[in-house]
C-alpha cells in the first residue's frame, strides 16, 4: 500500500471517529454518567475517602479475593459413550467413543458414513 493511500485510509478512520465523538458528546446517558462520576469524585475529596476504600466499606471480601487467583469452575463436559460397531461382513467388532478410530475410519471409507453408522448396536 503506498503511503498516500495509507494517509488517505487513516485519515477517513480519523473522520470517522471524530464524528462518532461528537455523537458521544451528545449523549445525555454519557452526560449523566460523567456528571455522576464527577459528584462522586467530589464528595470522596471531601471526605477524604479514595474508591478503593469505598470498595472495601462496600464489598469487605475484594482484599481477600484480590490477591488470591480468580478461579473459575472446570466446566465438564459429558462423557462420551462408548458405540459398538459390528461389521455384518465380517462379524469384526470395534468399540469406540469418538470416530478417529483407525478400523472405523477404514470401514466408513470402504462402505461410507450412513452405512457404517447403521452397524451400531446397544
Amino acid at each position: 500500500m503506498s503511503r498516500l493511500a495509507e494517509f488517505r485510509k487513516l485519515e477517513q478512520q480519523l473522520a470517522a471517529q471524530l464524528a462518532e465523538l461528537e455523537t458521544l458528546k451528545n449523549d445525555s446517558g454519557l452526560k449523566k454518567e460523567i456528571e455522576f462520576e464527577t459528584k462522586l469524585r467530589d464528595l470522596l475529596a471531601k471526605y477524604g475517602y479514595s474508591l478503593r476504600d469505598v470498595i472495601n466499606i462496600l464489598d469487605p471480601q475484594v482484599a481477600s479475593r484480590k490477591g488470591a487467583p480468580v478461579v473459575q469452575e472446570k466446566v465438564t463436559r459429558r462423557a462420551r459413550t462408548v458405540k459398538v460397531y459390528k461389521n455384518p461382513h465380517n462379524g469384526e467388532i470395534v468399540e469406540t467413543k469418538g470416530g478417529n478410530h483407525k478400523t472405523l475410519k477404514a470401514w466408513k471409507a470402504e462402505h461410507g458414513i450412513d452405512v457404517v453408522e447403521s452397524w451400531v448396536s446397544q
